[in-house]
């Protein structure tokens, strides 16, 4: 959307971006809790030690962390009872493949039934959190209310088919019950756990570039960069350098194929993605798969570079660029992190940092949400109603040929879209997502993506039968290939086509 609003000059109305900037930021606070909770913790957390705690001294402590009421002994027995049912039954379901038992686990017993208890928890938190996402966009995670211009709901006071004052109160009293568990049971969770595992705070860091495209406008102008006018800063964080915040200029990003299974029709490197193509050319091993060389082609996924550096996306490179920005409720709540912790600034550039960045940022977006919700209220009450500028709809309005990009950080990290437009439809359109910037494979020069160069960073592996070391840092980054490959069909035939009336 903000690509084509970038090549039709469409200025969107305040209450869409306030719209937008809701959604976006419950979108935030429900993916970076089920990440900890649901998709990372049990890389930490041993299930089945915690069958061995006493409940009374997980009580203990919890209620040292925090004063979240479900936090008794009675509470914590039921909890293990609960487990020790699944475990008699041999039915754990998704718990039932982990690594226990492994020896890197360091968390005492209590702790990890404390853990337990707060992802089952978690997911009847969700709930709530996909709840508010409803009231303004009907379904999660892909709300359907977007569209070119602004959102598709309607803002009517007098009416119960749109967003009124009473939908927005109930919001309001689900977000104020959802950024009360982040701030009673996800944050204090993250730094107990966090102080077992002190060590992984110099593992796993990798390349030591960071990239945020910046987001959440704070102004209705379309491709606004200065400060202030994203509520996360833009920038760039290189050789982990905290005293220089470097501009970011779209177009000095290329996506290169040197050793991905694509190809360029002239036979170039790399293409700025208003140029680039995606033509499939595997040329790979047929399965069963043992070995895959990295001298050649290895990825389905492309490799962009920033001026042919290698970045990381992500909360990490946010809070990384939001804290070396200036930025007053960033440098909060990482600097009481690092204090609690006893750590220093070097920490944040580890698997462990990644970690507590995705943590810290949703406290902060949380923080804000409460602010967006009371200026779209307050814009209703004076009668602004306005949630679409439908002035461009009519491709007869559009030039001939136009140009457009649009970037957001999703919560995984920088989104950034691409989109030629020449006599009403759209000619070309490129994509790059964040697991694009982090899976890439190398490039000409040879430098590895993200995660290649993370897993080569001091990342210790025990037992290379049970490598959760391995899943430790690719976990952190929260990875998502199905969302950094393209799709296409084994013997090269059109898999669908789309026709715009």
């Amino acid at each position: 959307m903000r690509a084509v609003e970038d090549a039709l000059g469409i200025q969107i109305p305040d209450n869409a971006r306030l719209i937008r900037n809701i959604m976006e930021g419950i979108q935030y606070i429900q993916d970076h809790v089920i990440h900890f909770y649901h998709l990372t913790a049990l890389d930490w957390v041993d299930v089945v030690s915690a069958l061995g705690a006493d409940p009374a001294k997980t009580a203990l402590l919890a209620q040292s962390l925090s004063d979240w009421p479900l936090s008794s002994a009675t509470y914590f027995s039921g909890v293990k009872d609960r487990l020790n049912t699944f475990a008699e039954s041999g039915q754990l379901g998704i718990l039932a493949n982990g690594y226990w038992g492994h020896p890197a686990y360091k968390l005492p017993p209590e702790a990890n039934l404390m853990a337990v208890a707060h992802y089952l928890e978690a997911l009847d938190w969700q709930k709530d959190v996909i709840r508010i996402q409803a009231i303004f966009g009907a379904k999660n995670p892909h709300p359907q209310t977007y569209l070119v211009g602004g959102m598709a709901c309607p803002v009517d006071p007098d009416s119960q088919n749109a967003i009124n004052v009473t939908q927005l109160a109930e919001v309001q009293r689900l977000f104020a019950k959802a950024r009360d568990f982040v701030e009673r049971v996800h944050i204090p969770d993250l730094l107990a756990v966090a102080s077992f595992y002190k060590d992984w705070a110099a593992i796993g860091g990798g390349l030591g570039n960071y990239m945020a495209y910046g987001d959440f406008p704070m102004t209705t102008s379309q491709g606004s960069d200065q400060p202030g006018d994203l509520f996360l800063p833009r920038g760039i964080i290189l050789n982990k350098d905290l005293s220089t915040v470097h501009p970011v200029d779209q177009q000095q990003i290329a996506e290169s194929v040197t050793r991905s299974w694509y190809e360029y029709s002239d036979n170039v490197d790399a293409k700025h993605p208003w140029d680039g193509e995606t033509k499939p050319n595997y040329t790979g091993p047929q399965p069963p798969y043992e070995w895959l060389d990295t001298e050649q082609e290895y990825s389905w996924v492309k490799a962009p570079r920033y001026q042919d550096t290698a970045m990381e996306v992500g909360p990490l490179a946010r809070m990384l660029v939001a804290y070396a920005s200036g930025h007053e409720r960033v440098q909060h709540w990482v600097n009481a992190a690092l204090t609690n912790l006893d750590v220093g600034p070097e920490a944040l550039f580890s698997t462990l940092g990644r970690i507590a960045a995705r943590g810290l940022e949703t406290v902060v977006i949380a923080e804000k949400v409460t602010d967006w919700v009371a200026e779209l209220t307050a814009n209703i009450g004076r009668g602004d109603l306005r949630v679409a500028n439908t002035e461009h709809w009519d491709p007869a309005t559009w030039p001939e040929e136009a140009m457009g990009w649009g970037w957001s950080e999703a919560p995984r990290g920088a989104l950034g879209h691409w989109v030629r437009i020449k006599d009403g439809a759209i000619s070309n359109y490129q994509a790059i997502v964040p697991s694009t910037w982090n899976a890439s494979p190398r490039d000409t020069q040879g430098t590895p993506g993200a995660y290649e160069s993370a897993l080569m960073d001091n990342t210790p592996v025990v037992d290379p039968e049970l490598p959760l070391e391995i899943l430790r840092v690719v976990h952190s980054f929260d990875p998502c290939m199905a969302c950094a490959v393209h799709v296409t069909d084994p013997e090269r035939q059109e898999i669908t086509r789309i026709q715009i009336v």
